[in-house]
């Protein structure tokens, strides 16, 4: 609950012209990290906001003309409960696609190292060719080499364009 009141604070004060929703929404996720009630920064309160955009608006605007607390916390609550619902599944998802890739890259020349690379790539959603030569000591020749291979080992999307995860070659 406290959480909710920050929040609905942080968004009443309105520093910023342009992103005080973004800013705000990040904001829950940082102090849930620091807070110890979250290990690693997966709820994103963001969808669910968005989804119900103008009742989220309605909510916070209620608390500031007509002190409306409690219905702006159950609302607060509820979207921390949906998304924190959707999130276990969502993470199992990814964790299901990453055996998938790894078995893909196991029966590859130099799987060892590629599936290092991978394993970058799943810690972080943008994975840069510097960022490889830095974590795993290789020159930036290798380092290319593998984000190459990675880069054809993803398959195609429905629409037919690669479905590449945040590989770059900066």
């Amino acid at each position: 609950m406290r959480l909710g009141l920050i929040h609905y604070q942080f968004e009443a004060i309105h520093p910023f012209l342009d992103g005080n929703g973004r800013i705000g929404r990040l904001l829950i996720v940082l102090l849930l990290c620091m807070w110890d009630l979250l290990p690693e920064p997966l709820l994103y309160l963001s969808v669910y906001f968005e989804a119900r955009r103008q009742e989220y608006y309605d909510r916070l605007l209620a608390v500031s003309q007509r002190g409306e607390w409690e219905e702006w916390l159950i609302f607060f609550l509820h979207g921390v409960e949906s998304q924190a619902s959707d999130a276990a599944p969502r993470a199992q998802r990814l964790l299901d696609l990453r055996d998938v890739y790894r078995e893909r890259v196991q029966s590859e020349t130099g799987a060892a190292r590629l599936l290092q690379v991978e394993d970058l790539l799943f810690d972080s959603p943008v994975l840069t060719i510097p960022r490889v030569v830095e974590v795993l000591g290789i020159y930036y020749q290798q380092a290319s080499r593998y984000v190459d291979r990675l880069e054809r080992g993803y398959p195609a999307r429905s629409d037919g364009k690669a479905a590449q995860p945040g590989l770059s070659r900066r």
